[in-house]
């Protein structure tokens, strides 16, 4: 009986140098899984990327879209941006100050209203 032990014992090892090392080499290998894993986790946040460009592009051909057929839409675009007015139109700026107390450093916004009036010139 002992030597039938230590012919399975050897077994067992013999079978244990040539399993480890391949069993190393699949996980740490240069395609091993940790490198699968690690390109699973670079794929995943591509795909992400690509879905966040793909809604940038889509609101973007919305808007060209918008600013090809609806001209409201060209004179509100162009009123924000380019501070264009109406004849005898009112506009209302507001500038921001911001205040701090040494006491509780704390910040109050101080909004003082200024009017001013455009001439039909201007447009």
């Amino acid at each position: 009986m002992p030597k039938k032990k230590a012919t399975s014992w050897k077994v067992l090892l013999l079978v244990l140098c040539f399993v480890g090392p391949l069993l190393a080499w699949l996980g740490f290998g240069d395609q091993g899984l940790i490198q699968l894993y690690r390109k699973e986790i670079e794929r995943q946040a591509f795909v992400e990327k690509i879905r966040r460009l793909a809604e940038e592009n889509q609101k973007m051909l919305e808007e060209i879209h918008r600013l090809r057929t609806d001209l409201s839409y060209v004179e509100a675009v162009a009123r924000n941006e380019l501070n264009l007015v109406k004849p005898n139109e009112l506009i209302y700026r507001f500038n921001d100050e911001k205040k701090q107390h040494d006491a509780d450093k704390t910040s109050e916004r101080n909004l003082t209203p200024t009017i001013q009036m455009e001439d039909s010139k201007r447009r």
